[in-house]
């Protein structure tokens, strides 16, 4: 199945909280569009990999999304090295995206840095055709390489290059961050209490889409940082 925009995320909810919206307004002119989660989160402290999984799924079809699936890397420890880029090179292959969403360059959590170089070179690697590797059919893929790597911002403040409008799409977002019940805010949930899961952070997330929104004169916005400038073919298109 060909995409036209791929989200990959170190952990379920990484692409909900971060660029959720954005891959709402693109499905709203008719682009496909996915999600590949590296690992289940299994060492978050509320939850398990079981419950994440269903969370995933619940959370996937509230946002409408064409696939997602889950390479099942270690949480904590996977590495950029030829080990875990392989898969990532088969599913660049297997979704020929146009354009991949990445983890932020640098974040509190480790893996959301490593996550995102790990992104990039095996978009890269992913389109030397000298690089085999087979596709579910047990074929050999096509070499592919996506237009272009944006890396959407997440917990630590981040200079945005751009920011995506997601006004319409607020509300579908935080529904879909709200499926993951155990790792946000639920007074019905008996579990110890973390960063993520405190009323505090629920504001962060709102107040941080609201501050993106401010800079480009909307309600709610997501950022996104680039690694080289982006081009536009007539200053119309900029807001």
């Amino acid at each position: 199945m060909k995409l036209d925009v791929l989200a990959f995320g170190a952990h379920p909810d990484d692409v909900e909280m971060s660029c959720a919206g954005t891959l709402l307004a693109s499905m709203a002119i008719g682009k496909k569009v996915g999600i590949v989660d590296f690992t289940r989160g299994e060492l978050g402290t509320r939850g398990t990999s079981a419950t994440r999984a269903a969370e995933a799924e619940a959370s996937s079809k509230i946002l409408g999304i064409a696939i997602r699936e889950n390479l099942g890397m270690a949480d904590g420890f996977f590495r950029n090295d030829r080990e875990h880029q392989l898969p990532l090179i088969a599913a660049i292959r297997r979704y020929q995206p146009e354009v991949v969403l990445a983890n932020a360059v640098a974040d509190r959590h480790p893996d959301h840095g490593r996550a995102a170089q790990l992104t990039v070179e095996a978009c890269f690697l992913a389109g030397l055709r000298m690089i085999e590797t087979l596709g579910d059919d047990g074929l050999p893929q096509e070499a592919w390489r996506p237009k272009n790597v944006y890396h959407y911002i997440q917990d630590r403040q981040l200079p945005p290059a751009f920011v995506v409008d997601i006004t319409p799409y607020w509300e579908k977002k935080w529904e879909a961050i709200q499926a993951f019940k155990t790792q946000f805010f639920n007074p019905d949930l008996d579990a110890p209490q973390t960063y993520l899961s405190s009323p505090a952070f629920g504001r962060f997330m709102e107040a941080r889409a609201r501050e993106f929104g401010h800079i480009i004169g909307v309600e709610f916005g997501e950022g996104f940082t680039v690694a080289r400038p982006v081009g536009v073919r007539e200053v119309g298109d900029l807001l």
